[in-house]
């Protein structure tokens, strides 16, 4: 969400295809919109990420200013390369817990749980195999984007 010069075009579905996966998991609680608090959570891990950081993250993005970042947005100010690359590359770290560069089983449920997302054990194979993947091999970052694009719509996700 840092102010790039560039703006999606909003009329290309596709961009908002590939945006939406993105935003979606940096919108933790599941309301619609990207607050402090999500953007906190997101980047937890990373140290360099302080309130004041993520304070002009938001005002970066936030066009009504009402302190939040609704989809619309996001989409204006993040390009569809970067939210598809960037974004996503930061949050398959975050998931790939062992750096093996394959999120598996076990780290997908850690990271649905760290997430507040409710998951059983079937839910998480279900999502593997989603990404055309085995429990054994775990999903790679392609795959993820898949997982992300078949289940964004779904309940619950």
């Amino acid at each position: 969400m840092c102010p790039t010069g560039l703006h999606v075009n909003r009329s290309l579905a596709a961009q908002s295809a590939e945006i939406r996966p993105a935003f979606d998991v940096i919108d933790a609680d599941r309301d619609g919109r990207i607050s402090r608090d999500d953007l906190r959570s997101f980047f937890s891990r990373f140290p360099a990420a302080s309130d004041d950081v993520i304070a002009a993250m938001i005002s970066a993005a936030d066009a009504d200013r009402n302190g939040f970042v609704e989809f619309e947005e996001f989409e204006s100010v993040l390009p569809a390369a970067a939210a598809a690359g960037g974004i996503m590359d930061e949050a398959f770290r975050m998931m790939d817990r062992d750096g093996d560069g394959r999120v598996g089983f076990e780290d997908l449920k850690a990271y649905l749980s760290w997430a507040g997302v409710p998951a059983d054990d079937e839910d998480v194979r279900e999502m593997i195999r989603s990404g055309g993947c085995d429990e054994a091999s775990g999903v790679g970052f392609d795959d993820l984007l898949r997982i992300l694009a078949v289940d964004s719509g779904k309940s619950g996700w």
